[in-house]
């Protein structure tokens, strides 16, 4: 591990954030001599972010907590064209009415994890369209087409890669290096930003921005990339099998949040400790220690402290005592995923199948009566064997709610109105 005098990338190190830097030595004596200020973009390409891109808001809120000024640039120009990064297909063109819904749903994210204001070091949130809506084309290639060469920019991975596997990329895609290059450009002009950070995908994009400022304005520009993230078994992070992990509480609750976290695998939680929560790292060398069944103590703390960052502590305490109820009293808690149902369709009989699907529990008849032949599915704890049973009002427990289970780990309540 290198050892850094700055505290920023001292942290960023020893919390395994680090995986290129393009010219270490130069980016840390500027770290170490003074403020610096960074950018990490982000395309509005759904109405919230989900926990892939936490890695990213993470290094922002430690380069905030060591001293430096963060920009979270919302990417409302950059989603009209879509970054082929990593993809084998072409990004879904969204309207500018969606864009800007999207970009409202983003930024609500980002106040738990930055302190913005007018100050020094508190965060900024620009929007890329301020400039790139208004590029006029012609002048825009004269000024800055001419310092790209098209043999490197075919070279770098976001391009190679579709080329390779003979896919479809169209000029349009094949331009996102140069906006993306051109942030990072303008950024510098406006606020002397001279770092750009990201995933270990956009490194080609980021040191065509250095490439770019450096020949249009002279400047030395630095560039700091993520691994690319994978849990253990490697699933790509933010994933489940039930979809992404969204950061939004109206599409994803506190409690199932929680239950991400506390569903870590183990050869995870050490990793996820350092990246996702800010316990000191003497806590964490201590809680990778633990082993056995001490290990779930230390996944119960990364739920808590990932979910408290997020949703706040109180969120974050109510979904670790929902847990506990559900998991160790096996009663209900006031965070399990809720659907209110009409009493009527009880009164009617409410067929066991359809209302696990209601639930959310499962995306089809056909996968409940698979869980219900593998002993996998219950209503109010107590194992169901016929499919066909129908849910009534004598169902209803004390708390006027009847909980579905599917496996050990999944959960929901309907409630009658």
């Amino acid at each position: 591990m290198t050892a850094f005098r700055s505290d920023f990338l001292r942290v960023l190190s020893e919390r395994e954030f680090i995986h290129q830097i393009s010219d270490p030595e130069g980016l840390d004596a500027m770290c170490a001599k003074g403020r610096i200020t960074a950018y990490i973009g982000f395309d509005c390409t759904a109405p919230s972010l989900h926990a892939g891109s936490l890695v990213q808001i993470m290094m922002l809120h430690w380069l905030q907590q060591t001293g430096h000024k963060p920009i979270a640039l919302m990417g409302g120009g950059t989603t009209r064209v879509g970054d082929p990064s990593g993809k084998d297909e072409s990004r879904q063109i969204l309207s500018a009415e969606a864009i800007e819904e999207n970009k409202a749903g983003i930024k609500t994210v980002f106040s738990r994890f930055l302190r913005f204001g007018e100050g020094d070091t508190d965060a900024v949130m620009p929007d890329n369209a301020e400039w790139l809506l208004s590029l006029r084309y012609i002048d825009f290639l004269r000024d800055f087409g001419r310092h790209f060469s098209v043999n490197q920019m075919i070279q770098r991975d976001s391009v190679r890669l579709r080329l390779e596997r003979e896919h479809h990329l169209s000029f349009l895609e094949f331009n996102y290096m140069v906006l993306q290059a051109y942030d990072f450009v303008e950024l510098y002009r406006r606020y002397d930003c001279t770092l750009q950070m990201g995933g270990s995908d956009q490194w080609g994009n980021i040191v065509s921005g250095i490439d770019l400022a450096r020949r249009s304005d002279g400047a030395s520009l630095f560039a700091l990339t993520t691994p690319l993230l994978t849990t253990a078994s490697g699933v790509k992070m933010g994933k489940t099998a039930d979809g992404a992990v969204w950061l939004n509480a109206q599409m994803l609750s506190p409690y199932e949040y929680w239950q991400y976290w506390r569903n870590a695998e183990d050869a995870d939680v050490g990793r996820f400790l350092k990246l996702f929560t800010i316990l000191p790292m003497d806590e964490i060398a201590r809680l990778e220690r633990l082993d056995g069944a001490e290990i779930n103590e230390a996944k119960k703390l990364l739920a808590s402290e990932a979910t408290a960052l997020l949703h706040g502590r109180a969120a974050a305490e109510e979904a670790a005592e929902t847990a506990r109820r559900t998991f160790e009293d096996h009663a209900t808690g006031d965070a399990l995923p809720t659907i209110v149902i009409d009493r009527a369709n009880l009164a009617d009989g409410l067929g066991l199948l359809s209302a696990f699907v209601q639930a959310g529990l499962a995306a089809s008849n056909s996968e409940v009566r698979r869980q219900v032949k593998g002993g996998g599915v219950k209503v109010n704890d107590q194992v169901v064997t016929d499919d066909r049973m129908a849910l009534g009002e004598q169902d209803l427990n004390d708390d006027g709610v009847i909980k579905l289970s599917l496996g050990r780990k999944r959960h929901a309540l309907l409630k009658a109105r």
